[in-house]
């Protein structure tokens, strides 16, 4: 019997500017389970929110337009209440604890510098989820 995936069963919203982090993201969770919209703008997030209604929002910090800060305030100020307990991970190039702090001022639960390992990325993923049901 094969073992259990770590996120079989969550639905992830991705939102990332870059295709290729997109895709290596996507790519990553989808290996351990997961099913993933990946969209390239916090625009286009805000659009599919309510009908994916997402488990998780692993989002980008540095977009254009809009960066990802707006985005999570966004979402926690959205009616119904079920998003400000949305479970949110920050990924950014910009790893220093500055830039930390600010995305879990602005409502991220974490905050994940770039690159990340694709094991370490499903562990936070997984515990984040985890935190959040028990």
């Amino acid at each position: 019997m094969e073992p259990a995936l770590p996120l079989a069963g969550l639905n992830i919203l991705v939102v990332d500017d870059d295709d290729d982090s997109r895709f290596y993201i996507t790519t990553v969770l989808e290996a351990d389970g997961a099913t993933i919209m990946a969209v390239a703008s916090a625009g286009v997030a805000l659009k599919v929110l309510p009908e994916l209604q997402p488990d998780v929002l692993i989002c980008d910090i540095a977009m254009p337009d809009e960066d990802g800060y707006t985005l999570i305030r966004k979402i926690r100020a959205l009616k119904p209440d079920i998003y400000e307990k949305l479970p949110a991970i920050a990924l950014t190039a910009y790893g220093d604890r500055e830039y930390r702090n600010r995305a879990l001022e602005a409502g991220f639960q974490t905050h994940v510098a770039k690159p990340v390992d694709p094991g370490e990325l499903v562990a936070i993923v997984a515990e984040l989820v985890a935190s959040y049901t028990s």
